[in-house]
């Protein structure tokens, strides 16, 4: 059955503004083959019923992850209750590829995007090159999505600095140029300190940026993600986080424990200090996302 959103069904924008309950929603990524499409389903089985606000599916550095994007955000929105977003770059790609991505994220009924810059081949820190046929920025992909469809768009913040610029004041006043082009909320890319985000919201606020920020939480699972830390967000893992990892360096389970216990205490300081949500990186596993979830003291609820 399908069960694509209607019209008539509020936003994430929407619902972040009117305030209440804080949001919770879970990212998933392509599966490469038929192994990993098995442990993305399953992990989406057992976290659907924690009745998440929205899910969503990253979007990939080449053409066959995209298309494994676009596919699974297709029968994400098909196939299941979930509310579900869709993401795009504009990293490596022309202006038609993207609009091509959006007419199937719209014949999907997918009513969000979140709209990022994306990352050159070489990682975050890599220096940035936009294709000769294709978007400067993230804020240009905003106005082209806005001028698309009737899309509600979110877009990346970065608590710890963006790792290219090392300028947090320019990252605050680019945040405010995505609002001007039409974003409605931002996702932050994932961070250990409680006090990089609400530093980030006092800056962003100082210069009249409105967005409603959701922090991006992703447990440590297993001990070698320290190393591959800096890789995904250009900041390395702050040291107090890695002794408490190393200190069970040696027992799997253990690490998988303390990463769990690291995140939950984030994600409840970042509740209790006003954070309009929390938007997991599944990593396309439920466990540590299900132990975090349990550990909150504001859970969702059926909606």
């Amino acid at each position: 059955m399908t069960t694509a959103e209607t019209p008539s069904q509020k936003t994430i924008g929407e619902r972040l503004r009117e305030g209440g309950r804080p949001l919770f929603s879970f990212e998933f990524f392509p599966p490469r083959d038929d192994a990993g499409a098995e442990q993305l389903w399953r992990a989406i089985k057992l976290l659907q019923p924690l009745s998440p606000d929205f899910v969503s599916v990253t979007y990939g550095a080449n053409g066959s992850s995209r298309d494994r994007t676009v596919a699974v955000t297709r029968r994400l929105a098909a196939k299941t209750s979930l509310t579900t977003m869709g993401h795009l770059t504009c990293a490596s790609q022309p202006v038609s590829e993207i609009e091509g991505v959006l007419e199937a994220y719209e014949d999907a009924g997918v009513r969000h995007i979140l709209a990022v810059r994306g990352d050159m081949p070489g990682g975050p820190t890599a220096p940035w090159l936009p294709h000769p046929a294709g978007l400067p920025n993230a804020t240009a992909l905003v106005s082209l999505v806005k001028a698309t469809g009737p899309f509600c768009v979110g877009v990346a913040a970065f608590p710890d600095i963006h790792p290219s610029r090392h300028d947090s004041d320019l990252d605050a006043r680019i945040l405010l140029d995505k609002q001007a082009a039409g974003a409605e909320f931002a996702i932050t890319q994932l961070f250990f300190r409680p006090e990089s985000y609400f530093s980030l919201i006092e800056r962003i606020r100082a210069i009249g940026c409105t967005l409603p920020v959701i922090p991006g939480i992703m447990p440590i699972t297993q001990i070698g993600q320290i190393e591959r830390f800096a890789d995904l967000s250009g900041a390395p893992i702050p040291d107090e986080v890695e002794k408490r990892l190393r200190a069970v360096a040696d027992d799997p389970p253990g690490v998988r424990e303390v990463g769990a216990e690291i995140a939950t205490e984030l994600s409840q300081a970042l509740l209790d200090g006003g954070a309009p949500g929390l938007h997991f990186f599944t990593q396309n596993r439920s466990v540590a996302t299900m132990a975090i979830w349990a550990g909150l003291r504001v859970r969702p609820v059926a909606h």
